[in-house]
């Protein structure tokens, strides 16, 4: 038997079960009062609510839905930013963590060979950067879209529709290629040089320099992101998990959609080659990082690398970064 998951297993393994319970709609409904508070709050009032870790969940998601239908001020025409100082940094996992690991998300399905390509833990140089505090937006997409006449929409569009009422949620499932061309197309608009972060800037900034196992922390916490644990099943306004906020001020990069890199998948140095179904069905693919609603709180490892698959379980979208030096204002996050 192949020691790497094959195509023929996806079906029978629990990490692939698509379907979850329906959510219960009272869990995500504010109570009267703060209803009529938010429903009498300005835009600005409403983006401080959904990025307000001491708000609730029901909250934060209800201020982020009125802000979808009329207009989020933290999509602005230049995205806000994070600064990550470069250095030399430590990537991957160390292999004597990887039975722990892999054994801590059994109950999850996760496969050893999936962590072993983390492996092995090893130096990297960067250079200072900033990271984007959000994943780009579906309204930021249709505009890209609108002004580029791009062919090529959103899978998660139904009937290629741009979802007005989810305006400020992560745009979902493009390909590699479609977030490159918005990077050079945002660049061109702005006059920066807006980019996908490289694989390794992407781990940094989501762990910071004590290397996090999570953004947020060491422990798993369903609170801090939107994963299959929380219950919510779709996508959620961007920063609506304000828990989950990484080291270095960056939001979902944990959950809510998960994260084109700019690397093709190639193993570490020193570590191991992983012949797994994304390769078999894909050859070469682009590393994607940070899980997602629809999967399993393991993918919210900031070393976890992983990559597109077809089929609904795999809403990939994307942030971006900047090279030091750029001329804009760091983002107060």
């Amino acid at each position: 038997m192949s020691p790497h998951l094959r195509l023929e297993d996806v079906a029978g393994s629990p990490h692939f079960r698509e379907q979850a319970e329906p959510a219960d709609p009272r869990r995500f409904r504010p109570t009267p009062e703060a209803a009529a508070r938010l429903a009498a709050a300005g835009p600005s009032e409403l983006a401080a609510v959904v990025e307000d870790p001491e708000s609730p969940l029901a909250d934060r998601l209800a201020a982020g839905g009125i802000l979808a239908l009329t207009g989020d001020p933290r999509l602005t025409a230049v995205p806000p930013t994070c600064a990550v100082p470069g250095g030399t940094v430590e990537i991957g996992l160390p292999e004597e963590e990887l039975t722990a690991t892999v054994g801590r998300w059994a109950h999850v399905g996760v496969e050893r060979d999936w962590i072993e390509k983390e492996t092995p833990a090893h130096q990297v140089e960067l250079a200072d950067y900033r990271i984007a505090v959000h994943p780009v937006t579906n309204a930021e997409y249709q505009t890209f879209l609108h002004e580029t006449g791009h062919p090529a929409r959103p899978t998660t569009w139904y009937l290629g529709a741009y979802p007005y009422e989810r305006a400020n949620h992560p745009v979902a499932g493009v390909r590699p290629e479609d977030a490159d061309a918005y990077a050079a197309w945002l660049a061109r608009r702005t006059g920066l040089p807006w980019r996908l972060p490289t694989e390794a800037e992407w781990e940094y900034a989501a762990k910071g320099p004590e290397g996090l196992t999570h953004p947020w922390g060491d422990t798993f916490d369903p609170d801090a992101a939107n994963t299959r644990e929380t219950g919510v099943h779709t996508t959620t306004p961007v920063g609506a998990f304000p828990a989950g906020r990484s080291p270095f001020g960056a939001l979902d990069m944990g959950g809510n959609v998960e994260e084109y890199v700019a690397d093709t998948y190639r193993p570490y140095p020193g570590g191991p080659f992983v012949p797994d179904h994304l390769v078999q069905t894909m050859g070469e693919y682009r590393v994607a990082r940070g899980g997602s609603f629809c999967r399993y709180g393991d993918l919210t490892r900031t070393r976890r690398r992983h990559g597109p698959f077809p089929g609904p379980l795999y809403p990939v979208g994307f942030r971006l970064a900047l090279s030091a030096g750029a001329p804009m204002e760091e983002a107060d996050a």
